[in-house]
């Protein structure tokens, strides 16, 4: 019997302090050596990552698959694919836009039964604050809710906007089960009257739909919810954050003593609104892309650390609700079809193209969610006793992003024409090869729900 299941060998490997080449020895789907010389006989398969740079799988806490009865718009199987070509081995599906909305025991459950037998890689499910549900999130968090999401702002009418005693009130409960609550922060009656003035008066361009938005919207949910926290005690997560303004916000919260923390999106980080103008529907989302200032400080506030973690918030739906009516941004669908490339493109501009070391990203990508989310040390980083959770990058393999190559079930994104400078070569999924850039998804669904 050889000492491992599998050996990785020769890779520039990304540790959670230092990159060094290292060879990897795999044994039942965990990390147990890492060694500058493993012998290739050790190992009942071997890897050649000689060129390529392998950094922990991608922890993807911001995803909507869109189960149950809407796998039409992506499917947990099509998903957890792209997540897997994209070099993601983990992810954390919102309670929202599947239908019945996962705001209860029993839609949980559903949930989790779709996703056990369709998922490549490893998986959490959020649950879902709304109103009229506060007798629900003990047994959710009992059947294994990594977290809680709500929405300060409308979200459509199956998934309620949450009323300030629901949240108030949720967030006691939540703060009792030692849970995180994730919050879409906007300013529901900024958003409806600017809104309703725009549109009252037919104006419904990008703009238009930009200043229905602004920032300070961003700002008074955040600030809001802060006051309700310091109050209840409870953790708090906040999603897609899109200003540098907000960070602030929430940094002084940090500073304070509240247990807070933030993502942002790559899409923030990448494009302005000078880009939603240039691509129309596919870039709507929101909070909306922001100027070019906004980006390069929210820049300045991840190289400080005072953004926490990089989601995707994928969020695909059919052509037609992006295109179907395109002069009118307010009816456009509003969500970033963007997970296949979340990392590809982080790596690209963070380090190729902004020299932000590896170890540094690789906190944001896989690290800080695994710690905030009570994940590590099982993931998150590449040290004996994790799962092998390995992403193998080309760094020298520079491309513009086709439709072609879009998995997405309805291949429509921000990133087609995006020019990136890796390319996902291979991922692990607990020491199993679950993608390879030659021959696509090489597993069958044996990804597991991390309860």
């Amino acid at each position: 019997m050889k000492a491992y299941d599998m050996v990785v060998k020769g890779g520039r490997v990304v540790l959670e302090d230092d990159v060094k080449l290292l060879d990897i020895g795999i044994r039942n789907g965990v990390i147990v050596e890492l060694s500058e010389n493993i012998d290739k006989g050790a190992g009942e398969s071997v890897i050649d990552a000689s060129g390529l740079t392998v950094m922990p799988g991608m922890i993807d806490i911001h995803v909507h698959f869109d189960e149950p009865n809407r796998a039409d718009w992506e499917g947990f199987q099509n998903g957890s694919r792209l997540m897997a070509a994209g070099g993601i081995t983990t992810y954390f599906d919102m309670p929202l836009n599947g239908n019945p909305p996962t705001t209860s025991v029993a839609t949980l459950i559903e949930k989790q039964a779709l996703a056990d037998c369709n998922s490549y890689v490893d998986y959490a499910l959020w649950g879902g604050l709304v109103p009229g549900n506060l007798d629900e999130l003990e047994g959710m968090a009992e059947q294994g809710a990594i977290g809680f999401k709500a929405f300060m702002s409308s979200a459509g009418s199956e998934f309620g906007r949450v009323d300030e005693m629901t949240l108030y009130r949720g967030m006691e409960k939540i703060a009792k089960l030692n849970k995180v609550l994730a919050l879409h922060a906007e300013s529901e009656p900024i958003i409806k009257e600017l809104t309703r003035e725009k549109c009252s008066n037919g104006r419904v361009s990008v703009r238009d739909y930009d200043e229905s938005r602004p920032p300070l919207a961003e700002m008074e949910a955040v600030s809001r919810a802060l006051l309700y926290a310091e109050e209840t005690g409870c953790a708090l997560h906040f999603v897609h954050i899109s200003h540098p303004k907000t960070v602030e916000l929430i940094e002084r919260a940090k500073q304070s003593g509240s247990n807070v923390t933030l993502e942002t999106c790559p899409h923030y980080l990448l494009f302005t609104d000078d880009d939603f103008e240039r691509i129309g529907p596919s870039a709507k989302c929101a909070p909306p892309l922001r100027n070019d200032q906004a980006k390069e400080q929210l820049w300045e506030k991840l190289k400080s650390g005072e953004i926490d973690m990089i989601s995707s918030d994928h969020s695909p739906c059919p052509a037609f609700m992006k295109f179907n009516n395109p002069n009118n941004m307010f009816e456009v669908w509003g969500g970033i079809s963007g997970g296949q490339f979340s990392l590809e493109a982080m790596v690209t501009e963070a380090h190729m193209n902004r020299n932000m070391p590896l170890q540094q990203l690789a906190r944001y990508l896989s690290t800080n969610p695994a710690k905030r989310f009570g994940l590590y040390p099982r993931k998150g980083a590449i040290s004996c006793g994790f799962d092998s959770d390995l992403v193998l990058l080309d760094m020298n393999l520079e491309r513009t992003v086709e439709k072609e190559e879009l998995l997405s079930k309805h291949p429509h994104s921000l990133y087609e024409g995006h020019t990136l400078k890796c390319a996902v070569q291979m991922t692990l999924n607990r020491g199993k090869v679950v993608y390879d850039r030659k021959h696509g998804i090489q597993e069958e669904c044996c990804g597991q729900n991390l309860r």
